[in-house]
């Protein structure tokens, strides 16, 4: 499906029923990314898009900023659902952070993967280095997301041609993945770490045991400055969660969305208890 928004036309796929959950990919993604979990999240009415130069998403005018990206994303929740539930994994959900922060009012609860609020010297390294590649030698970027790739995985057995081969079909003539990455080079010299204090919504942060990209340094910066955070870790899980525990993943997704549900029910049987005494 697609939905035009502001200076481009966005792609995306619908499933389920139930409260809307909004879906953001990583770099190097499509929303295709999503789609194991969103046949295990049937119960929801989930829309993953496709980021702006990413899947079958345009470009646009891209200023490679964190901040057009979660107006890109804004945008797409005015359009479809109004205020909702989002996902994001890795650069996804540094997007998903920095909309919550700006727009409480259309953020009700983020759930972030594998996700960094600042990037090192050696990551904006990292990028710059992927960017020099891909538009210089094609053929060196795809033998170095190869190895991305690999490295992003610990469990044994994937099929690391035919998942690399989607992601280099995802990156498409890289001017999505040229925009992505500069903004997250952005987070190296203006971290986002210093706003997610005004988050107001419930904020999970999931990570893997076995993930060099995002540790779990980067979560506890993230869980530090938010007033509502919690921590899940998956065991035998790199960075490519879906490639690595898929089952596991979509359960600790399904139980972050969830989270809070018990406390408040509690909270509504209290408050009714007290009006009856009152009575």
């Amino acid at each position: 499906m697609r939905i035009r928004l502001g200076d481009i036309e966005v792609g995306y796929t619908e499933r389920g029923g139930g409260p809307p959950v909004v879906m953001v990919h990583g770099l190097a993604e499509d929303r295709r990314s999503w789609a194991a979990v969103q046949e295990r999240l049937e119960d929801y009415r989930t829309l993953a898009c496709d980021l702006r130069g990413h899947g079958e998403t345009e470009i646009g005018d891209g200023l490679g900023t964190l901040d057009q990206l979660a107006g890109d994303l804004a945008r797409f929740l005015e359009g479809l659902t109004g205020p909702a539930a989002c996902m994001g994994y890795s650069l996804g959900g540094t997007v998903v952070l920095a909309l919550a922060a700006d727009r409480p009012d259309l953020v009700t609860r983020a759930v972030v993967s594998g996700t960094s609020s600042v990037v090192g010297r050696a990551a904006a390294g990292f990028f710059e280095e992927r960017i020099a590649l891909l538009g210089s030698d094609r053929a060196a970027f795809e033998a170095a997301l190869r190895e991305d790739t690999a490295a992003q995985i610990v469990t044994p057995g994937a099929d690391l041609d035919a998942i690399t081969r989607r992601r280099v079909e995802a990156v498409g003539d890289g001017h999505g993945y040229v925009n992505a990455a500069r903004a997250m080079q952005g987070l190296h010299d203006a971290p986002l770490t210093g706003a997610l204090a005004r988050i107001r919504c419930p904020v999970d942060v999931i990570g893997g045991d076995g993930d060099r990209f995002c540790p779990r340094k980067a979560a506890d910066l993230i869980l530090a400055e938010l007033a509502d955070g919690a921590y899940h870790e998956i065991a035998n899980c790199g960075h490519l969660m879906t490639v690595d525990q898929p089952e596991a993943y979509s359960v600790t997704l399904r139980a972050a969305l969830e989270r809070g549900g018990a406390e408040k029910e509690k909270e509504d049987e209290d408050g009714a208890g007290m009006k009856r005494c009152r009575r």
